[in-house]
């Protein structure tokens, strides 16, 4: 009865990245449940259950959505980063960017919508609303 459920159970890709070259172009989507790094350029959207890097010589044009997210190159478009995206001096950011946190070296560029929809803001919201409903409690 149990070995069923772990033998069905799908378990987190580790140690493995999927490499988009220098001199390669990809138009179209990406969706993987590892690491992608890119050095070529994508004009396409990726779906990524880990970390995308997208390095010094790398271009996207398109979405991404991800865990973790570190550029280096030149990225246009929707940008979706659940943990934290880290932009190097020699990034290039053009479009709308939504983050749970960011951190921004000297250089990079960022010309961005961005909003931040971290967890600790989510928790701080449920846990007033406890508060407010424990209050409404005692007083009835």
């Amino acid at each position: 009865m149990f070995a069923e459920s772990k033998r069905n159970r799908v378990e987190p890709v580790v140690g493995q990245t999927n490499r988009i070259v220098e001199n390669t172009k990809i138009k179209g989507d990406l969706i993987s449940e590892a690491d992608i790094r890119i050095d070529g350029e994508l004009e396409g959207s990726i779906s990524a259950k880990g970390k995308v890097v997208i390095g010094r010589a790398g271009k996207v044009s398109g979405k991404i959505q991800c865990m973790n997210a570190d550029i280096e190159g030149k990225f246009e478009g929707e940008l979706k980063v659940e943990n934290v995206l880290s932009l190097k001096g020699t990034a290039q950011i053009d479009g709308d960017v939504v983050v749970g946190k960011l951190a921004v070296e000297p250089g990079a560029t960022f010309n961005a919508a961005c909003s931040m929809k971290g967890a600790s803001l989510k928790s701080v919201r449920e846990n007033e609303g406890q508060k407010e409903s424990k209050s409404a409690e005692k007083s009835a």
